[in-house]
């Protein structure tokens, strides 16, 4: 695959598929780089979101929930002690986002403004698009605050239709608290895509840290990160 880093600092990447391919990697590295002796990381990547998630591996299947049962199953646990632990699990949503774009800064609402280079985006929508709420975004600033990555704040203009994500989808099969998060790019979808190259260490930093702790929910519905 072709692709360049430029820029004065070599502070840029171009190249084809940014969306998702950035976030598909820095979620995989930080899987694979670390472990949590009292949580089970799970690092999940769907298939067909930009042509329909309804298919049988997508976001909208029951995969994911198929999934996790049997990882359930295999451990001999309950069908309480699944519930329980999904009702206590966390879920990030990781797709890319979009900057503001110098030559269209129109299309930008004015108090969202997101630029590459500058920390991870953190995605919410009045129409519920994506899956950030107070709970989760309080809980995701604390992860952040830990590894000291910088992160940015993205609601769409009123008047402008956004995309949306898959963690909605996968949360209709399997619910449980999630925010959606993602990098800054510029030309979604194009041939030739552009994005910061701090951001990928940023991403990989904040979902190493995610899946180093592990999440609580006391009876009184207070959460701690151990």
């Amino acid at each position: 695959q072709n692709y360049s880093i430029w820029g004065m600092n070599k502070e840029f990447i171009s190249s084809r598929c940014l969306d998702d391919l950035e976030c598909t990697y820095t979620s995989m590295k930080a899987f694979i780089d670390t472990k949590c002796n009292q949580s089970i990381n799970v690092c999940a990547v769907f298939d067909n979101e930009e042509v329909g998630s309804g298919t049988k591996q997508g976001a909208a299947s029951t995969f994911f929930y198929d999934a996790l049962h049997r990882i359930n199953d295999a451990l001999n646990k309950t069908e309480e002690d699944y519930h329980r632990a999904v009702a206590s699990s966390m879920l990030l949503s990781c797709d890319n986002a979009h900057a503001v774009h110098p030559n269209h800064t129109e299309l930008t609402d004015v108090n969202n403004n997101t630029y590459m280079n500058e920390g991870i985006v953190v995605k919410s929508h009045a129409g519920q698009k994506y899956c950030s709420d107070a709970v989760s975004i309080a809980i995701l600033k604390n992860y952040a605050s830990l590894c000291n990555v910088p992160l940015q704040y993205f609601s769409n203009r009123s008047d402008k239709i956004g995309g949306s994500t898959l963690g909605n989808l996968a949360m209709a099969q399997v619910s449980m608290n999630g925010v959606d998060i993602g990098l800054p790019q510029l030309a979604m979808h194009s041939s030739y895509e552009t994005a910061g190259t701090k951001d990928v260490d940023y991403m990989i930093d904040l979902i190493k840290e995610f899946y180093s702790h592990h999440i609580q929910q006391s009876e009184a519905g207070n959460y701690t990160i151990d």
